[in-house]
């Protein structure tokens, strides 16, 4: 079989750049017609230059599509995304404003307004009317709270392991703070387009330099923690899954003190349907101490703003970079930026496990953390999970504490006293938290999740944040909710929610349609594959049938449930076994065999 040839064309000759880049270079510094056209009352929506504009002050452009497919007019919608570099905190007047928003802006069609936490550690309004989204903006500016960088060709969001803001080893969190204000975009434009007072704005001190067209396309970066065990022995966090990032920063632990740090450049986990296209973990640039830490970071996204693809936006992102040059040659790249040599990396080192944060955590001050798990980062009080979005605002407000986002769309509650411990779980049960169906959460739906899907998001085939708890439903009937293994489902092929790093990854691939990705892990170490065939020309269960998903994984879970080694977790059974023997296991299965004598060319798979 032939396959689709990958030709990314590095360094981009202007004369060949897509209508993207020459958008951005007309722009004016992201300013563009952004100010006259989300005041235009005539319409609804945006011209798409600005709709490509929008993105890199926080605003995506949607459109109500739980609506019947074919209704005219398109009921237009906006998603609004601030950036909270490293999770936060939020005080709680920052809180309150949030939830004041939501109340008033965020109603989705059954009249009830939401918090979206994201496993980007932003939040989220959904279902924002066009005549709102300047008052949304410029309030949270004035607040603290930037839509800047929250989408766009730049950096996005920087993440970090929330509790690191008590590690006396490394603070991830004060980092990615640091991080994310010096890849911040220049606040001017910001100001000018949503009139913000600039006197409540802190802006940057030293930031990155911006080019006129801005990055290639978006640049994720996330810092590993540290965490300390119950011996005080410093053990390694990787709660933000940072090799899924662009560029990710691991804290070297030697003699139980962090000394360095560990530069991975080059993951990535969105695809694109019909193209060339890989998900992947980054790879081991180099090594670095914290004093030199910013100087290389820089480096790199400087590197990758001169080299990456600007024709080709599917694969302009770096990790096409390392694919086709190697990360060897772009480790000599980052030396003539720095003008000096770097330390090789340690290929061994493990960036640890995924970390969930969910229940009591003590800080060094003697107060506590408590984390609660939100199902998909819905904050919303319509649903069996109980009402979380007046549980989080009586919290903030009965106990004046601060509010936090895991990376896995959960939330922290900090400086809770040891006096007040029991009443705050009392309080979270009289909202219902914890409890799904009448039962407490199941292990399997605390490690699992999803992205947003269908309603609000233009991308997306099919639904996912709605399909995630039916499924976790059926599962649990079945008997399998005690395992310690993870699903991740997202509603398409940029795979939001990360799902191929989880045990069981599933990716929306038609309306009510998904593929199954396996070879990931629960603790968030491996990346999940396709069900290639043996000569990899075809991939099996691209397109498995929303009603038949739980039957597919019962037969998986069966399978490894018969035939593991004592301890051996799922998602190890599946490396161990292989892709082959899986395959051969659901053909040898009568009531999924029909699934099997389907598959679709892996025409679109890099090598």
């Amino acid at each position: 079989m032939n396959r689709k040839p990958f030709l990314p064309n590095l360094k981009t000759a202007p004369e060949k750049f897509a209508k993207e880049e020459l958008n951005k270079l007309a722009s004016n510094g992201f300013l563009g017609n952004v100010k006259n056209d989300f005041k235009d009352p005539s319409r609804d929506d945006l011209p798409w230059e600005t709709e490509a504009l929008a993105k890199s002050h926080g605003i995506y452009l949607e459109f109500n599509r739980a609506k019947e497919k074919g209704t005219e007019p398109k009921e237009w919608i906006y998603m609004i995304r601030i950036s909270i570099p490293g999770g936060g905190p939020l005080s709680r007047t920052q809180y309150n404003l949030i939830d004041e928003l939501a109340e008033k802006y965020t109603k989705d069609p059954d009249g009830f307004p939401s918090i979206r936490l994201t496993n980007r550690q932003n939040i989220q309004f959904h279902w924002i009317r066009k005549a709102h989204v300047l008052e949304v903006i410029k309030r949270l500016a004035e607040s603290g709270l930037n839509t800047l960088n929250g989408c766009g060709d730049n950096t996005r969001n920087v993440m970090a392991c929330p509790l690191g803001r008590f590690s006396k080893a490394f603070n991830g969190n004060a980092w990615a703070k640091k991080a994310g204000s010096y890849f911040q975009l220049p606040m001017e434009p910001f100001i000018s387009v949503w009139e913000i007072d600039p006197t409540r704005v802190r802006k940057p001190g030293e930031s990155f330099k911006y080019g006129p067209n801005l990055l290639n396309r978006k640049f994720k970066i996330g810092f590993a923690g540290v965490l300390e065990d119950a011996a005080g022995k410093l053990v390694a966090e990787n709660c933000a899954e940072i090799l899924s990032d662009d560029l990710g920063i691991v804290p070297i632990i030697e003699g139980n003190k962090v000394q360095k740090f560990q530069i991975y450049v080059g993951g990535g986990q969105g695809e694109r349907n019909g193209k060339p296209a890989m998900a992947c973990m980054g790879l081991p640039l180099c090594q670095t101490d914290e004093a030199h830490l910013m100087n290389v970071l820089d480096a790199v996204v400087k590197v990758h703003q001169e080299w990456g693809d600007r024709e080709n936006r599917v694969w302009a992102r770096l990790k096409y970079v390392i694919k086709k040059m190697g990360v060897d040659w772009y480790r000599q790249q980052v030396e003539a930026v720095l003008g000096t040599k770097v330390a090789l990396p340690d290929p061994t080192l493990d960036p640890g496990p995924r970390h969930l944060h969910h229940g009591w955590f003590k800080q060094p001050d003697g107060l506590w953390t408590y984390g609660a798990f939100i199902e998909n980062g819905r904050l919303i009080d319509n649903g069996p999970n109980g009402k979380l979005k007046t549980m989080c605002r009586t919290l903030m407000n009965k106990y004046d504490i601060e509010f936090m986002i895991t990376p896995n769309q959960d939330a922290l509650f900090n400086n809770i006293p040891e006096a007040c411990k029991k009443e705050f779980e009392a309080d979270l049960l009289r909202f219902g938290f914890g409890i799904r169906n009448g039962k407490a959460y199941s292990t399997l739906r605390l490690l699992s999740g999803a992205c947003v899907g269908r309603d609000t998001c233009r991308l997306t085939y099919t639904d996912s944040e709605k399909f995630e708890p039916e499924l976790i439903d059926q599962l649990e009937i079945m008997g399998w909710g005690d395992i310690q293994e993870s699903i991740g489902i997202t509603g398409c092929e940029r795979q939001c929610f990360r799902p191929a790093t989880k045990t069981i990854g599933l990716v929306g691939s038609g309306f009510n349609r998904y593929q199954m990705k396996l070879m990931g892990t629960e603790d968030g170490r491996h990346q999940g594959l396709p069900l290639l065939n043996a000569d990899g020309t075809a991939i099996y269960l691209k397109s498995i049938p929303r009603e038949r998903v739980a039957q597919v994984i019962d037969v998986l879970l069966k399978f490894w449930q018969t035939n593991r080694q004592k301890g051996e977790s799922l998602g190890i059974f599946n490396r161990r076994i292989g892709i082959e023997g899986i395959v051969n296991q659901f053909k040898a299965t009568p009531s999924i065999a029909d699934l099997m004598t389907k598959t679709l060319p892996a025409d679109c798979v890099i090598e």
